[in-house]
């Protein structure tokens, strides 16, 4: 697997937010419509996770996220239909951008991860694909 950008010319990849800090300590400033690419309508956070409990294993038809490990670590899995490949989250200043129609699975939890994630689009149960075979079909038709 790569760890750059998938094959299909996707959006998806690592965001570098900027630190800054002093002797108080460091700050990291997330902006709609700067360094997140888009309006931001959810923010949930991710924790009590096990390591050996993976989660996500869908795509979102309609909506853009951005992934930010704020404590620990975890490894995602991003798969366009024709790459997969696995980002190591584990830094407050770098975010996983992850397009509509991107499978993303989350593993390897740190036992202190917490994981926030930014989301475009406020909840709703359609928009998360579940099906892999589902996911398939479609990004290829």
């Amino acid at each position: 697997m790569k760890s750059n950008e998938l094959a299909n010319p996707v959006r998806s990849g690592l965001i570098q937010f900027t630190e800054m800090g002093d002797i108080r300590g460091s700050l990291v400033a997330m902006e709609s419509g700067k360094n997140i690419p888009f309006e931001l309508k959810r923010v949930y956070f991710i924790y009590n996770t096990k390591p050996d409990r993976p989660r996500g294993f869908h795509a979102m038809r309609n909506s853009y996220q951005v992934m930010v490990c704020l404590a620990g670590s975890v490894d995602v899995l991003l798969d366009d239909s024709y790459e997969k490949i696995s980002y190591q989250l584990n830094s407050k200043d770098k975010g996983l951008f992850i397009d509509k129609m991107i499978w993303h699975e989350m593993h390897n939890f740190s036992e202190d991860c917490v994981l926030m994630v930014l989301s475009d689009a406020y909840y709703e149960e359609y928009d998360n694909l579940g099906d892999y075979e589902e996911f398939l079909k479609l990004v290829k038709n």
